[in-house]
């Protein structure tokens, strides 16, 4: 690693109407420890997101925008007074330690399951059109169901939904919100040809595909402030079932509507060949870029940094280390050494693996 790239990662990054510390950011990673009242959050989640407070910016864990957006058993919501309340206990224990923190605001769409859902709501999606694999419950493993296929007043109820989650979040503390279009949640489904059939407005060409997720940008920037919306992408990765065709048509018509909105940045996780996209977005895209960058089977490390010097991205974020060092960026400047995360320990649980790793300065 050059001392360059340790300069430019190190460097303060204005973001929006925020200044970041450096130029790493903490990936969002479901945990499954919402343990409070209502899928709220806990001290034990304070104390989590706070030890990692040096990131430049800090993404959480995905976070459901209303009751039907449940996928995962424990994971936290912001969409009650409980919810709000137990975040803002989080919020200002990170800002207490300088860092900055946005909310994932994360739907996920078809992959879920009643058993999941209260008042007798069911899992809704782009179309009626399960994906292939199993969701976990408390109950053991269970096929996708069919999803209910949202109809006009659905999706527009769907968007009200990530807007009220997003009011909560600046309710909450938190510096902005990203809204979750990868990994095959719902605005992916959207964009998904197997999973959007829709031949309405809404689906059957990339330009209508893309729409969804457009308009709920649109609608929370109006709302929060533009320079407070992040978006998150992940274009030919076929986690849950997803398949892309026409993927360069849908993903364009996608990165010109969000790019008319001024939104602080785009978050790229980067699937596996997918590197010409990210160089094209990086010449399209008018604002931040972020990047999650494919480095499998290994986790994103120190060398990554030079993506940020050769001009590929302004921010790098990181998961897999982010796990088991609250301190990363401590230890991407001194090269290492790096604890490895116990990923039996990644979902649902108490401390263990959770607020336990160990820091370079005891």
């Amino acid at each position: 690693m050059t001392t360059t790239t340790l300069t430019t990662a190190f460097q303060p990054y204005q973001l929006g109407r925020i200044t970041l510390a450096n130029r790493i950011v903490m990936a969002p990673m479901t945990r499954s420890r919402a343990y409070g009242p209502g899928a709220s959050p806990t001290e034990l989640m304070a104390t989590y997101y706070a030890q990692r407070a040096s990131a430049g910016l800090i993404v959480t864990e995905g976070i459901q925008p209303s009751l039907v957006g449940q996928g995962y058993p424990d994971t936290p919501g912001l969409h009650s007074a409980e919810q709000v309340a137990g975040w803002r206990v989080v919020t200002d224990a990170v800002h207490a330690r300088g860092g900055r923190i946005f909310a994932q605001l994360m739907h996920v769409g078809r992959l879920s399951d009643p058993a999941l859902l209260p008042d007798h709501l069911a899992p809704v999606g782009a179309s009626a059109v399960p994906a292939v694999g199993q969701i976990y419950t408390h109950q053991g493993p269970k096929p996708f169901p069919v999803p209910q296929e949202l109809d006009e007043d659905g999706i527009r109820q769907t968007i009200a939904d990530f807007v009220h989650a997003a009011e909560n979040a600046i309710e909450a503390g938190f510096d902005g919100v990203e809204l979750h279009g990868a990994n095959g949640y719902l605005i992916h489904q959207f964009l998904a040809t197997n999973a959007n059939q829709r031949t309405d407005q809404w689906g059957g060409t990339p330009e209508n595909r893309a729409r969804f997720g457009v308009e709920v940008a649109k609608a929370v920037a109006e709302r929060i402030g533009a320079d407070r919306v992040g978006f998150r992408v992940s274009p030919g990765n076929p986690l849950h079932d997803i398949v892309e065709d026409a993927i360069d048509e849908t993903y364009a018509a996608l990165l010109a509507g969000l790019a008319e909105l001024g939104l602080a940045y785009l978050h790229i996780m980067e699937a596996t060949g997918q590197r010409p996209f990210t160089l094209a977005a990086r010449q399209a895209w008018p604002t931040t870029l972020v990047l999650n960058p494919d480095t499998r089977p290994e986790p994103t490390g120190p060398a990554e940094l030079a993506l940020i010097d050769e001009g590929v991205a302004d921010l790098i974020s990181f998961g897999s280390l982010f796990l088991a060092n609250p301190d990363l960026p401590a230890r991407l400047a001194a090269g290492g050494p790096f604890n490895t995360p116990d990923r039996r320990l990644a979902f649902g649980g108490d401390h263990r693996g959770y607020t336990d790793y160990p820091t370079l300065v005891a």
